[in-house]
């Protein structure tokens, strides 16, 4: 699946996306690399004391930032990348992200930006004018286009990356998990699929390199209440899945950091089988298993050199 929207996108020595990959989330930083191009990547998990990190819009995401530093050294240091440069993937809750459809769209890159910026402005919960905008293409006829566009405010964007660098490495790209989540469904057909970590649920509906729906849910703390808002947030996505494409869902491909078979569980009575979109089987040396599912580093490093 081509989907991968980033902010940041630099060159590295080995092209196309950086070989080594990060994911830092609440309850820790899941860190994988590439040994060798079509290699089984390593795996490393260091965890985070409760409160260090609490992903969010427009406040600050990164409660103790020297220790998430640390975390990320550690992490990374243990898979030993080929390069500095790196995937840095971030919490759903700190971007936001929108497919939105033009009649056109300028082809510079810049003049695109300013048109996408006056849109997000009628959607985003934050100002547009101080973001980090990024988009990708996902379709384009004659008198439409179908863009995936992502936003950040750049105060947060600076937070994580300005982590990254102290532990010593460079963010070569950056982007949401659930993005990069679905750069690890290699499948062609339509997906439903679901990254739920303790803070946020987000639901897309995937059909090869296109996005008929991406939504994100900040959940509440309180467990019924948070239960019932997953309930109802994938019951809204199956309901639109089959209005768009004519069928039931088969089944919800998983990633995120709450154990598959208690979704399974929460889902009984939706009878939708669940099923992992990377699971652990697929990386190779991996140290303490955490909580963070291997998912998002394992589409980040997706046609990584």
């Amino acid at each position: 699946m081509g989907i991968l929207d980033t902010f940041t996108q630099r060159a590295t020595p080995f092209g196309r996306r950086p070989p080594a990959a990060v994911e830092i989330a609440p309850e820790g930083v899941l860190a994988a690399a590439l040994s060798s191009p079509g290699a089984a990547p390593a795996a490393a998990f260091v965890a985070l004391p409760a409160g260090t990190l609490i992903p969010g819009i427009a406040e600050t995401n990164l409660r103790a930032p020297e220790a998430v530093a640390v975390a990320l050294r550690s992490a990374l240091d243990q898979v030993s990348p080929r390069s500095r440069s790196v995937t840095l993937i971030i919490p759903d809750s700190s971007a936001r992200v929108f497919v939105l459809d033009f009649d056109s769209l300028p082809a510079k890159v810049a003049e695109a930006l300013l048109v996408l910026r006056f849109r997000l402005r009628k959607v985003a919960p934050f100002d547009v004018d101080q973001s980090a905008v990024s988009y990708q293409v996902l379709s384009q006829e004659k008198h439409s286009v179908k863009v995936l566009a992502t936003i950040m405010p750049s105060t947060n964007l600076h937070e994580y990356e300005g982590a990254v660098r102290a532990a010593g490495y460079e963010p070569g790209a950056v982007l949401p998990s659930a993005l990069a989540v679905l750069a690890a469904a290699n499948v062609v057909e339509p997906i439903l699929a679901v990254n739920l970590t303790g803070a946020s649920l987000t639901t897309a509906i995937a059909a090869g390199n296109d996005l008929l729906l991406y939504r994100t849910l900040d959940l509440p703390t309180e467990s019924e209440s948070r239960l019932v808002e997953i309930q109802r947030g994938i019951a809204v996505a199956a309901a639109y899945y089959e209005d768009r494409l004519g069928a039931r869902p088969a089944q919800v491909h998983f990633a995120g950091s709450v154990d598959a078979e208690d979704l399974a569980r929460a889902l009984t009575d939706m009878h939708l089988p669940v099923v992992e979109l990377a699971p652990a089987s697929t990386v190779g040396v991996m140290t303490a298993r955490g909580p963070v599912g291997i998912a998002g580093v394992a589409g980040a490093l997706t046609g990584a050199a």
